[in-house]
């Protein structure tokens, strides 16, 4: 008789994870990195979670307050303020409104802005991914020296260079000009190292598969590199956007004319010709509407943007 052989139990290969685990474990790491931030003080306990919903919500109240303040005076007839009896919404009335709606600059000073702003988000956008296209896949001499130079005026403080450019566009006529009001604000270093440190981290084998197919360089620009940007061109496009819109300083200096006022310029200088504060807030709610708007359509787009460019950069 043969012994009977006793054979090993076998063992199930182990099975790859789920995605459903993948998420749940990466919860887990994410809950655990969130409370590690978190003072000891504060962290685990009813106590401590009561704690810090109070903090968010004074530190959303004090955010919010102003705003609630401008639209809430904005939407009071024309008195005296007397605080905080003038907060209390009651009553109101859009006389302020009307009045601004109704006066002859305001829709120009509007259309003004809204020129400013589109136009120069659209050139910005362009020419820095142009920009960063060539200095992220591009060789050619004195490249890194290039950059780095144009990337210095980030340094450089705005109110510095101000001066010498108002010269030259006055010298070249550009004084109560759409060209002069846009055309200096178009060459943004931050946009193009942004774009730059997107584009650097997209696969070589993409333009070279692109280059055999017989594509030149525009065509690997417009069909390879623009649809691989979208995430960095909403992001640039939302904060150019806000940018121009709320600027103030340039406007006052080239657009010396009532007629090439902007929003900023033409509500501050309501102040200045004795305007109700009604009225004057309520342009101003005017002016904040459409960029409040811009963020609530381009917020996705930023998170994505801003989290992609700051991992790769």
């Amino acid at each position: 008789m043969t012994a009977a052989t006793v054979k090993p139990p076998t063992q199930d290969p182990p099975t790859a994870p789920t995605p459903a685990a993948d998420r749940r474990a990466e919860r887990r790491r994410r809950r655990a990195a969130n409370q590690d931030t978190v003072p000891h003080a504060l962290r685990g306990t009813p106590a401590g979670r009561v704690a810090r919903g109070l903090l968010l919500a004074v530190a959303a109240l004090a955010t919010v307050f102003p705003f609630y303040a401008m639209v809430v005076l904005s939407l009071k007839p024309s008195a005296a303020v007397e605080f905080p009896s003038s907060l209390v919404p009651w009553p109101i009335t859009d006389d302020a409104y009307r009045t601004v709606m109704d006066a002859q600059d305001v829709p120009r000073w509007l259309f003004n802005t809204l020129a400013y702003s589109l136009i120069s988000v659209i050139g910005v956008l362009l020419l820095a991914s142009l920009a960063g296209y060539a200095f992220a896949k591009k060789r050619f001499p004195g490249r890194e020296a290039m950059f780095w130079s144009f990337l210095s005026m980030v340094m450089v403080p705005y109110h510095v260079t101000m001066i010498p450019t108002f010269a030259m566009i006055a010298k070249l006529g550009g004084v109560d000009t759409y060209w002069g009001l846009i055309v200096p604000t178009l060459a943004n270093a931050q946009a193009v190292f942004l774009m730059r440190q997107f584009i650097q981290h997209l696969p070589d084998e993409l333009f070279e598969a692109a280059r055999l197919d017989g594509c030149n360089e525009l065509q690997i620009f417009v069909r390879i590199v623009l649809p691989l940007l979208k995430p960095i061109l909403a992001t640039l496009g939302v904060f150019v956007f806000l940018w121009h819109w709320n600027d103030f300083l340039w406007p006052l200096v080239i657009g010396q004319s009532t007629d090439m006022r902007t929003l900023t310029v033409g509500i501050a200088s309501l102040q200045q010709q004795n305007v109700p504060l009604n009225v004057v807030l309520s342009g101003s709610v005017i002016a904040f509407v459409p960029i409040f708007a811009a963020y609530l359509v381009g917020q996705r787009y930023v998170t994505e943007g801003v989290t992609a460019s700051g991992i790769k950069g």
